[in-house]
């Protein structure tokens, strides 16, 4: 990894392309996925790179809804396994979810590689993989289609960081609940979703790590007046509102850029 000075101004946005570099390298991350990352950085800049309250309570929301889930799963794919895998391994841990691999561009090799990273940050068991990919989504002909009939086919909550909209719609009509985690409030993904965590996969997971510690000790009613009481809706207005507000200030500023 190139070694990158902490004075620098780009400094963590910079650490977190080259762990997306080294992903690639590792078999984890396709070229793809380097587009992808790049397009939810622009989006982090207009957020100010940094978690805002419709966040902080969708992820609140969210912690809750896997807490009182039966069968929570976490999808991974390789840009998530690239930044996070300690952290959503600590994740599934926290709110008793399976982990579960899931390509749009789908090699035996790379979900090899990705299960590996996720044992390598303490993972037991890692569904997804090879045969055990054995069921499929209704009408979806991508290779995102192929789950685990022990994993995805019969969760009731379903967490997908950095995800692409179809798939999204079609566990929505499959009747399970879906947690996105998504910089673009504007996406399929986003607006498809029951729960979508507008923010960087990188502060979100931590900090819905945090917050699964404190809710494990909160009976089922006061999670579920948690979640009765979230409207992804009014949340991701929230998300558009504060963008618009925010490039209308810089714009009136003549500046484009906050430090």
């Amino acid at each position: 990894m190139v070694g990158i000075p902490p004075s620098h101004p780009r400094y963590l946005s910079l650490l977190l392309r080259e762990r997306i570099v080294e992903g690639y390298k590792r078999g984890i991350v396709v070229l793809e996925g380097l587009i992808a990352h790049g397009r939810g950085e622009a989006f982090d800049y207009i957020l100010g790179e940094k978690t805002h309250s419709f966040a902080e309570e969708a992820m609140r929301a969210a912690v809750a809804l896997m807490l009182l889930s039966r069968n929570p799963v976490i999808s991974v794919n390789g840009n998530t396994a690239a930044l996070v895998p300690g952290d959503i391994v600590r994740l599934a841990e926290a709110v008793g979810a399976k982990l579960e691999v899931n390509l749009f561009y789908r090699t035996r090799q790379r979900e090899e590689a990705i299960a590996r990273v996720l044992k390598e940050h303490g993972a037991r068991e890692v569904l997804g993989v090879g045969s055990d990919a054995s069921a499929t989504i209704p009408e979806l002909h991508s290779e995102r289609r192929r789950v685990s009939p022990r994993g995805i086919l019969v969760a009731d909550t379903v967490l997908v960081p950095l995800e692409d909209g179809d798939r999204t719609e079609a566990l929505r009509r499959m009747g399970k609940n879906v947690i996105a985690i998504d910089l673009n409030p504007f996406s399929r993904t986003a607006q498809m979703a029951s729960i979508t965590i507008v923010d960087n996969v990188v502060r979100a997971v931590p900090r819905m790590v945090e917050m699964a510690e404190e809710l494990r000790g909160k009976d089922r009613g006061e999670l579920e007046r948690i979640v009765s009481s979230y409207d992804n809706r009014r949340v991701l207005g929230e998300a558009i509102r504060m963008i618009r507000e925010r490039l209308e200030r810089l714009s009136e500023k003549g500046v484009f850029l906050e430090v």
